[in-house]
């Protein structure tokens, strides 16, 4: 990963610069690894507004009642649909030893109830002390910040769910590295029964496992969670129609992408930025997140075929699975502000603005919990509902899936959709 001015991309891309100069409650910037692909902007001593990011840095970033007004919440959580007596499955490498007080922070600051619980596991082995080299470090922290990303953010969306953040002692960056981890410590979430809806916001290049029958060896807990009607999600990536190398720092030239979004048991997450007013109303439709920061991953994998659920869209996808299902907020114009307070944060400086489909993940693990509730059980694998509501939204307008019309995920040169 590298870093340009004010800004950092995580997993590998150089961003343009945002800077802070003039502005004395910015801390300076700093490095944030490529634990999963969100993008990270600032240090803040508070919770900025609309209006502080777009007189400070020319972006727009939102608070929780924004994004819940956005996505029309209210009336859901009137009627006591609040994702109540659901758990929403969080898995990070690492994870963050602060997240139990960051997440009281972010609550209280934000008026937000306490999940009914929170509790923190480690079934794979404990999570080693961070590395003091600059890398092992560097790794640890971006870590902290999804994690923060990822507990908070399910909560805004269900804030009435109990929260699951499961933790691998082994990072994930490009094939197989830490993927065993992760899918041993799913496969006991769901032999345990301790969760209905697992997010997972991180992603590893298809070209970049050794073959795809190494990918192919990693499904087991997929397969385990379709069979126990428990829903799993991914996050597609932030460089539209690219991806990174193995070296985590350079691009492909040609479009790819990754696993384990493009996994047809997974419901792949894409990114879309909104344009909201203070209150989060929205000021115009939402388009595919492509704002120069970063882009929605999508595109057709190169080593699953077209499932039956996008035989709709086959016109699309050719005989490839393509990528993502749904989208929700991920721009960087249009992050969201996330309380993390790990090290090696300065003291006070805990306040961040943080963007990706890192974000979106969670959120929509959100909304299925929500749906969990309302339907009285778990729904599972998701994605043949989702590609009906999709094809009835053209015709009736009760399906609350809106079409994204505008845009692309062109990125660094390759030429996206």
């Amino acid at each position: 990963m590298v870093v340009a001015g004010g800004i950092a991309a995580l997993g590998g891309t150089a961003a343009v610069a945002i800077p802070a100069s003039g502005v004395a409650t910015v801390a300076a910037m700093r490095l944030i690894p490529a634990s999963a692909g969100h993008v990270l902007v600032g240090q803040l001593t508070f919770p900025p507004t609309t209006a502080y990011c777009q007189a400070n840095f020319g972006i727009n970033c939102y608070q929780p009642f924004q994004m819940q007004k956005a996505y029309d919440l209210a009336p859901l959580f009137g009627q006591g649909i609040t994702g109540k007596g659901r758990t929403i499955v969080i898995v990070d490498a690492f994870g963050s030893p602060t997240i139990q007080s960051d997440l009281t922070t972010f609550d209280t600051t934000f008026g937000l109830p306490a999940p009914p619980s929170f509790k923190v596991i480690q079934p794979v082995g404990a999570v080693p002390p961070c590395s003091a080299d600059p890398f092992g470090a560097a790794d640890c922290e971006g870590w902290g910040v999804e994690t923060s990303l990822d507990v908070e953010w399910s909560h805004v969306m269900a804030p009435g769910a109990n929260i699951l953040l499961v933790e691998t002692p082994s990072s994930e960056t490009e094939g197989v590295q830490g993927f065993p981890d992760i899918v041993a410590a799913e496969n006991y979430v769901i032999n345990h029964h301790l969760g209905d809806v697992i997010s997972q916001s991180f992603a590893a290049t298809e070209q970049t496992f050794p073959s795809a029958q190494s990918l192919l060896a990693l499904r087991s807990s997929f397969i385990n969670a379709a069979l126990n009607r428990v829903t799993v999600l991914a996050a597609t990536g932030d460089a539209g129609a690219t991806n990174y190398e193995s070296d985590t720092s350079t691009l492909y030239p040609y479009p790819v992408i990754a696993w384990p979004a493009s996994d047809p048991l997974v419901t792949a997450l894409g990114g879309t930025q909104l344009n909201l007013d203070a209150n989060g109303n929205h000021i115009s439709p939402d388009v595919v997140w492509n704002d120069g920061y970063g882009a929605g991953g999508g595109g057709l994998s190169t080593v699953f075929s077209r499932p039956l659920f996008q035989i709709g869209v086959r016109g699309v996808v050719g005989n490839q699975r393509g990528v993502p299902d749904i989208s929700m907020s991920a721009a960087v114009n249009g992050g969201v502000d996330v309380y993390d307070s790990s090290p090696p944060y300065s003291a006070g400086n805990f306040w961040h603005i943080v963007g990706g489909t890192s974000e979106a993940s969670p959120e929509f693990a959100g909304i299925v919990a929500l749906a969990d509730q309302a339907a009285g059980h778990r729904l599972g694998d998701i994605n043949p509902a989702l590609y009906l509501l999709g094809a009835l939204s053209k015709h009736v307008p009760w399906t609350g899936i809106v079409d994204v019309t505008s845009g692309n995920n062109s990125f660094a040169g390759v030429t996206g959709y």
